[in-house]
């Protein structure tokens, strides 16, 4: 499964950007979905995940409210909607495919996850 993020960008805080990730898989509604993101210096953080269907969806506290995750199976794409972003949020954006069509699966380690995008950079200012 190639996987493909696009949509970052500068944006001041306050704004929002949506992130998008095209993948290649044509059984792409087998696959839960996530969205990671890496901070200069950090360790790769959870940031939200959805099951194959989209009715089931997990978020970081620090983004829950803000942030929503969403997903298009018949465009093979997952979204991730930031809004009132602030500068904390800087980090380059990686979205990820689980192969699973589990309801309930692990979603918060990087390791749960089978492909990787190659990432989007988002940056806030402040």
């Amino acid at each position: 499964v190639q996987l493909q993020a696009s949509g970052g960008g500068l944006v001041q805080a306050g704004g929002s950007l949506r992130l998008s990730c095209a993948a290649s898989e044509r059984t792409f509604s087998n696959y839960a979905m996530g969205w990671f993101r890496q901070a200069p210096g950090k360790e790769r953080e959870f940031v939200a995940a959805l099951n194959w269907s989209g009715d089931n969806t997990y978020y970081a506290d620090s983004v829950k409210g803000r942030f929503t995750i969403s997903r298009d199976n018949v465009k093979n794409t997952v979204y991730l909607q930031m809004n009132s972003l602030k500068p904390e949020d800087t980090a380059v954006y990686y979205c990820a495919a689980q192969r699973t069509t589990a309801y309930y699966f692990n979603y918060f380690k990087t390791q749960s996850y089978n492909y990787w995008g190659q990432g989007t950079l988002v940056t806030v200012s402040s």
